[in-house]
Formats: C-alpha cells, structure tokens, sequence
C-alpha cells in the first residue's frame, strides 16, 4: 500500500487516473490480492475512488476540497491548540523546541531541498503543538484530516518548478512556537489562522 500511497503523492498515478490491477501487477511486480487489498485500504484514506461496476481511480483534487479539509483541520487545530497550551507539561514544550529544531535546519526555499523531508518535519513540528492537548480521538481525527491534505500540498511541490516561486517560512513556525511555548493563546491562534490562510491560497495558485 505505502509504495501506491507515495506514487500518488508524488503524482506518478495522477488525480483522476483509473486504476487497473492488471496495470499495477506489472508495475510493481506484485500479485493481484495484495494490489486489490492496497486500494481498498487507499480508498479508506480518501487517496482512491471505486465506482460500483466501473473500477477505481486515484482520487481527484478541487479547490472546494481543499478549502473544506483547510476549515476542517483549522478548527480541529484551534480546538487542540488552547487545550495543550492549558494542559502541556514540560515534555510537551521540549517535543516542541526538538521538532522545531529539526525543521528549521530545512531551508524551504533552496533550490535542492528535499520536499519529502521537509514535509515529514513540517507534520512533526504541527503535531507537536497539538499534542499537549491529550485529546487522543481528537488527535486521531487531525491526522485523518492531515493526512488528505498531504496530497495536495504534494501536487503543489510536483507542480512548482520556479526557484523564485518556492515556499518562504517568512518566520511562521518560529513565532508559532515562541507563542505557544510563551502560552499566549490568543497570538498563537491568529498566527496558526494567517498560516492556514496562506498555505491555501499557496496551494490552490496550483490546483
């Protein structure tokens, strides 16, 4: 499954692309049952569509869609955000100060970064906000949430060629920790607000 997962997040099956087993076999040099049960999984994650009687398709993209998993993940962030700012401890605050670390030493906006790498430390250091919040169903939800969204920020890297047009941090994260570790709140809210607002009009300029 993770291998289809990362081909449709790097955009080698394309949104809308009907998916043939046949096809898949040779592609991945694997048996029919094992492709079958990684679609159906796929399909729970939203990443595949199936159409009784007409096959399966990587699931398409829309700026409708990608708006509404914004809200979703906004509200679902803010929610879990006031609550970990309440209820983190001193693990929490140095979970925060370790990933943030990490994804500062990623430059974003060099002309060889690596993507894949930084998007798994942009999750990491978000997640990190969150999770003081110990609202673990809650926590599961935004990840669901999270996860779809992947796609999407991953059709906006396949498709952003230019260097001059690559994603700046215009010190977002950083200000977003010193917030949320300060435990002003209401800052910590508005600036996760204006970054959600950003990252999508970012990403539907490519959509």
């Amino acid at each position: 499954m993770e291998v289809i997962r990362q081909d449709i997040l790097l955009g080698e099956l394309s949104p809308g692309q009907k998916l043939v087993v046949a096809d898949l076999k040779t592609r991945y040099n694997v048996g029919a049952s094992p492709i079958r049960e990684a679609l159906v999984q796929l399909s729970w994650k939203k990443y595949v569509k199936f159409a009784p009687q007409k096959g399966c398709w990587v699931a398409p993209i829309s700026v409708d869609e990608l708006e509404d998993l914004f809200e979703t993940n906004l509200i679902l962030s803010r929610v879990l955000l006031e609550r970990a700012i309440i209820n983190g401890d001193e693990a929490w605050e140095l979970n925060i100060l370790t990933t943030y670390h990490k994804l500062s030493k990623i430059n974003p906006a060099a002309s060889d970064v690596d993507f894949t790498e930084w998007e798994d430390r942009h999750s990491e250091f978000h997640l990190a906000l969150l999770a003081g919040s110990q609202s673990p169903v809650m926590l599961e939800l935004y990840r669901e949430v999270y996860e779809q969204i992947e796609r999407y920020r991953h059709v906006w890297v396949s498709r952003n060629r230019h260097y001059e047009e690559r994603y700046h941090d215009n010190g977002e994260h950083d200000a977003m920790m010193k917030a949320v570790l300060g435990r002003d709140t209401q800052r910590a809210l508005d600036l996760l607000n204006n970054h959600f607002k950003r990252a999508v009009e970012i990403i539907k300029a490519y959509i």
